[in-house]
């Protein structure tokens, strides 16, 4: 019955023979600092191609209450560095997005595609104003 923050981790030991090709958490966004947060690592000594999303709205049909009205995505590099920001996945990439087959079913939710090098990211969602919400950060291999 008490509230909390938690961290979920998924380690690859065969990185070379992986099969990992997604993972997502769903979770409470605030307002100010207090949002959610998405780590993961490139592995490997190539660079790989991967979709972010921020998914709000469409979570309703699922029977979730409280959804995060308009996420916005960040993504930054291992030293915090803002490289990639999306609001409303329509605004930038539309057509590669598209073209995964996986695109947000919700135009003002979030997504980015990025080649990225081996190294640490962090996916950092929160809302377009001041909303408060539950949203969804998903990462997907795509390829390298």
């Amino acid at each position: 019955g008490t509230e909390g923050n938690a961290l979920c981790e998924l380690y690859d030991l065969s990185p070379g023979n992986s099969t990992v090709r997604n993972i997502s958490t769903r979770g409470e966004v605030g307002t100010a600092d207090d949002v959610m947060i998405g780590g993961f690592i490139i592995g490997g000594t190539t660079s790989t191609k991967i979709m972010i999303r921020a998914i709000g709205p469409s979570l309703a049909a699922f029977g979730v209450t409280g959804v995060l009205p308009d996420p916005v995505l960040e993504l930054h590099d291992k030293d915090g560095s803002l490289i990639y920001q999306n609001d409303n996945w329509r605004a930038a990439q539309a057509q590669q997005i598209i073209d995964t087959t996986i695109a947000p079913s919700d135009e003002s939710e979030s997504a980015i595609i990025a080649t990225l090098a081996p190294g640490a990211y962090t996916a950092i969602v929160h809302d377009a104003g001041t909303a408060q919400g539950v949203a969804l950060v998903e990462v997907y291999m795509l390829g390298q």
